[in-house]
């Protein structure tokens, strides 16, 4: 039975620069991956937004992702409202995921990123409530999993999760070339990779990926752990 991963974005770079190797790798495995973006990316200096739409659609496509994107006001506009973690909350009651992703919650450059991952954060409780006037036209849905990851946070706490995605590096350097306009302002690629590899090295492997738990990981029994993160 394929797992449905929901991994949400409030631009339309921020999963290629955050997550994109992890969802990459659940593809490969079979699983169904949707990405929902928040905005188009308006106020930005470099790329209008329907060149950024156009590159966040290519960038799915490398990575095999479907792709949707919610209006909620526009770039610099995210807030926490109750009717923003509505419409969130909807699109997960329409795709049902078992795991989602979405921006780690600390502070950084952009308000929007915080902001997205309270809303995200809200929206899968709401989600499960059914007794919400709003959703009643959809069966309520509690998702397994929710976690974290970064867009740019460089000194961050330990993760949670750390993954090795070293064997499809390529194909995630296919993913954020696709967003030209970005590239035009910061040198994002040696950013990421730069992050990815300093991670990967903690566990002894060319490239890695961090995630953070919302909840206590479960687990039936210690055993379960199969892969050690200590680099011997």
């Amino acid at each position: 039975m394929k797992t449905k991963i929901l991994a949400v974005g409030p631009h339309p770079d921020d999963i290629e620069f955050g997550c994109a190797p992890v969802l990459i790798q659940e593809v490969r495995n079979g699983n169904q991956v949707r990405i929902l973006v928040l905005t188009q990316g308006e106020a930005s200096t470099s790329g209008a937004p329907e060149e950024r739409i156009e590159e966040a659609r290519a960038a799915a496509k490398a990575m095999g992702t479907e792709i949707e994107f919610l209006e909620m006001g526009g770039d610099c506009h995210l807030r926490q409202d109750i009717q923003s973690a509505v419409a969130i909350a909807r699109e997960i009651r329409r795709f049902e995921p078992e795991i989602v992703l979405a921006p780690h919650p600390d502070e950084n450059q952009h308000p929007d990123h915080v902001v997205a991952s309270k809303l995200v954060r809200d929206a899968t409780r709401l989600a499960r409530y059914g007794g919400l006037t709003e959703l009643r036209d959809l069966p309520r849905h509690a998702i397994g999993h929710l976690y974290f990851y970064s867009i740019t946070q460089t000194f961050l706490p330990t993760p949670d999760i750390v993954i090795d995605v070293s064997s499809i590096e390529s194909q995630w350097e296919q993913a954020i070339a696709c967003h030209q306009s970005q590239m035009k302002t910061k040198a994002y690629l040696r950013l990421v990779q730069t992050r990815a590899r300093a991670l990967g090295a903690t566990i002894g492997v060319s490239s890695a990926v961090g995630l953070w738990a919302n909840d206590p990981i479960r687990l039936s029994r210690l055993s379960d752990l199969t892969l050690s993160s200590r680099n011997y």
